[in-house]
């Protein structure tokens, strides 16, 4: 249960006739807001769950009668630590509530747009069709406002320049502003870095106008006990916030694939990826974090923030300038097919019809997402060559089942150690982590183990009678 801020509202009562309208230059004054979350997928509904936490009436909208159920009944559609608590109590106090009408949506001050941009399937930029399709049916409320001053809020992800077309769009409404405010969230820790955030960016047309220094009030209002605990908040330009998000992931990831690449020299040469990052991680210039060699990364938003990032750049002209991206997302797909040869000399070369064990399959742990999963794919893979399969993963199996029926799955690590002449640890959920050695040698039929995250003590394995292997580790 993280450390939420501050205590819930009382329940919503009796709505009040609408006030008149107020000046389109004046922010309404301080206190709860109607605030709507329009997209409640991952990003979303964490979102308004949280800020209903923080005492504003929310409503969120999604075109999936399906989730909106589930959500409306205080029911979490995914698996993310601490947001079924938010989530039920805010439906229980009446704080928050879940609609597919976007007339539900009238009487909100305040609209964050918290859509998927996924990967285009044409090449690697951002297909917006659904923020696109958010601002068609917000559009009709937005005019009914009558001037009073209303925010759009952009929470997506999405390619440098989209923020100012938007506001051009939206110019012509009287009293709208629209912020473009990027999340920054880590699946597994999601509730708490939307209630004690790093930072706040918020992204207005200019940061010295006069126009932004209402749209600043009026996110201020939203965000006012985050501020008031301290949290830091920068205002620039559109193009400014919108290259921060893709450009932080783009960093980490070429955190990531930089290790993943010396974790191969290391392989090569004898050297241990572990030390080689220990020591360079203590340099305060570089940081000990993202520096554990293994299969790479995944999920929904570094490896399409990173590719986006490309796209956008090479449309813009400046593809020498990002063309080692490229080689960034290389070596973390070639990740990926390192840890099959591994396996495939692990078993002499023939995977046919050999019982491997695969534990994980979320790309990472604290999640059941399994989007662009690294261990997901591996055990696809290693299934599409024969081999016989038995994917555990405490939270993700669901999710796999639905999609992949066909791919063998185990309820239990230990139902897929049974009998075993290969492991593989490839999600680094904390269970697996504490695996005791002595007690998986009974299971399996042959005592190898391939350590995809760099996680286990290879010594204590090796001393519990397995042949444990790492990724550039000795």
């Amino acid at each position: 249960m993280v450390d939420l801020l501050p205590s819930p509202a009382p329940p919503r009562t009796a709505p009040s006739p609408d006030p008149a309208p107020a000046p389109a230059d004046r922010a309404p004054a301080p206190g709860p807001l109607a605030v709507s979350v329009i997209g409640c997928g991952y990003l979303g509904a964490v979102h308004a769950a949280s800020l209903a936490q923080i005492g504003h009436r929310v409503t969120g909208l999604d075109v999936d009668a399906d989730r909106i159920g589930a959500l409306a009944a205080g029911r979490a559609p995914f698996h993310e630590p601490g947001f079924s608590e938010v989530l039920a109590r805010g439906v229980e106090e009446g704080q928050l509530s879940f609609t597919v009408d976007p007339g539900d949506l009238a009487g909100c001050d305040v609209h964050f747009l918290a859509l998927g941009t996924p990967q285009r399937e044409d090449g690697l930029g951002a297909d917006l069709r659904y923020i696109d399709a958010a601002l068609d049916a917000l559009e009709p409320h937005l005019r009914s406002r009558a001037g009073r001053p209303t925010l759009v809020v952009g929470k997506s992800t999405v390619p440098v320049g989209t923020a100012r077309r938007i506001a051009q769009r939206l110019a012509p409404l009287p009293g709208v502003h629209l912020v473009w405010n990027p999340e920054f969230l880590r699946e597994g820790f999601a509730v708490a870095d939307t209630l004690r955030p790093d930072r706040l960016v918020y992204g207005v047309a200019d940061p010295n106008g006069a126009d932004a220094a209402v749209a600043v009030a009026l996110l201020d209002a939203v965000h006012r006990p985050l501020l008031e605990a301290g949290v830091p908040r920068l205002v620039v330009n559109y193009e400014s916030a919108e290259l921060v998000k893709v450009s932080a992931n783009s960093f980490l990831a070429t955190k990531i694939s930089f290790i993943n690449a010396i974790a191969e020299l290391c392989d090569i040469t004898g050297a241990d990826v572990s030390d080689v990052a220990e020591a360079i991680g203590m340099d305060d210039r570089i940081g000990p974090k993202f520096l554990r060699a293994g299969i790479g990364f995944g999920g929904g938003c570094l490896p399409k923030d990173l590719r986006g990032l490309i796209s956008r750049a090479g449309e813009l002209g400046a593809v020498d300038s990002f063309a080692f991206l490229r080689e960034i997302d290389a070596i973390n797909t070639g990740r990926r097919e390192y840890a099959l040869r591994l396996a495939r000399r692990a078993l002499d070369g023939r995977l046919e019809g050999r019982r491997v064990a695969v534990l994980g399959a979320a790309f990472k742990p604290d999640t059941d997402d399994v989007r662009d999963s690294p261990a997901l794919d591996i055990a696809l893979r290693l299934h599409g060559e024969g081999a016989d399969v038995r994917l555990a993963d405490p939270a993700a199996l669901p999710g796999v089942r639905r999609r992949y029926p066909s791919l063998p799955t185990a309820d239990t690590a230990e139902d897929a150690l049974r009998g075993a002449e290969l492991v593989l640890l490839l999600t680094e959920w904390p269970e697996y982590r504490a695996l005791d050695p002595v007690r998986a040698r009974v299971l399996v039929s042959r005592p190898v183990i391939i350590d995809g995250r760099g996680v286990l003590d290879l010594g204590s394995w090796r001393d519990a009678g397995w042949e444990a292997l790492g990724l550039g580790r000795r």
